[in-house]
């Protein structure tokens, strides 16, 4: 049988296994783990799930659009919290029957990256179809990234929706230059590896699979997680992917996602494993912007 464990419950759970981490293991020596939740600002029953983690007391960095609907709330959400590391989820693309957006820079400044009704396009692949205008695309995530700046909301890292803005070389550069501009880390930047995610696990073993990953993490190892989190709504229920890769239930998945990162099994698993939790604010202070390196594999 699983349970609800409310967000007190789970803040004692962590700050137990952190104690016991810090006597019996140094830093240096112990896994890792840094959990990045996207796409925070699409709606608002994904903020409503950020919010559940920020409440939480979990170290975690969110990727939040600043180019999507509900990003001001989710800007309110995100403040004042030293739990939360901030990034900027670099988007060129509105992958969600009949709920779409575009660029802040407005079609007529970025007519390469639009489909006819003035709306990014719904996948990587037609995103490139369409020979996107590098000047544009820098415009662009410029745009996002003042965006941010202006929000109050201290930015840490950079990363990209859906991989489109690093998808061929050209861009990927345009990418790493605002970083450096902006002194602004880039996520996969870090050394961090990526481990595998519960994106594609059914909503009833994602519990079970985050668990089985954080058991076979190696000292030593900083290892990236991302999750796509969100409650399982109406609002939610109604968007579907028109991605090829796309996951029906969208709603159910992303509920799932969000129980299990707050699940009693999840916590227990960090504390007897002494896997401690990190964020890009601590990755980035620990590394430093200048040792960043481009990873061998482009991935979002």
């Amino acid at each position: 049988m699983k349970f609800n464990y409310s967000p007190i419950i789970l803040i004692v759970a962590v700050l137990a296994f952190s104690a016991c981490s810090k006597k019996s293991v140094s830093h240096q020596e112990q896994a890792r783990m840094l959990i990045r939740c996207d796409d925070i600002g699409l709606n608002h029953a994904v903020n409503m799930a950020a919010d559940r983690m920020v409440q939480s007391g979990l170290p975690f960095s969110a990727s939040v659009m600043f180019v999507a609907p509900w990003v001001q709330e989710a800007v309110q959400i995100l403040k004042g919290h030293a739990n939360v590391s901030i990034g900027v989820h670099l988007t060129l693309n509105s992958e969600w029957q009949g709920y779409r957006w575009g660029p802040i820079t407005g079609t007529g400044s970025a007519g390469s990256l639009v489909d006819s009704n003035g709306y990014f396009w719904p996948t990587t692949q037609q995103f490139l179809d369409h020979n996107p205008d590098p000047d544009e695309v820098e415009s662009e995530l410029t745009a996002q990234i003042k965006r941010a700046l202006q929000s109050g909301l201290q930015i840490d890292y950079l990363d990209y929706h859906m991989g489109s803005a690093v998808a061929i070389p050209q861009l990927r550069k345009i990418v790493e230059e605002l970083a450096k501009k902006y002194h602004l880390g880039i996520s996969r930047y870090l050394g961090e590896q990526t481990s595998n995610g519960i994106y594609s696990v059914p909503p009833a073993s994602k519990v079970d699979s985050l668990v089985a990953i954080v058991n076979s993490l190696s000292k030593k190892e900083t290892a990236l997680m991302v999750f796509h989190i969100g409650l399982d709504t109406p609002e939610m229920e109604a968007l579907k992917d028109q991605n090829p890769d796309g996951l029906p239930n969208v709603a159910a998945n992303r509920n799932a996602e969000l129980n299990a990162l707050l699940s009693y099994e999840f916590a227990n698993t960090l504390e007897q494993n002494q896997v401690r939790l990190i964020n890009y604010k601590t990755l980035i202070n620990e590394v430093g912007l200048k040792k960043m390196s481009r990873p061998t594999t482009i991935n979002y």
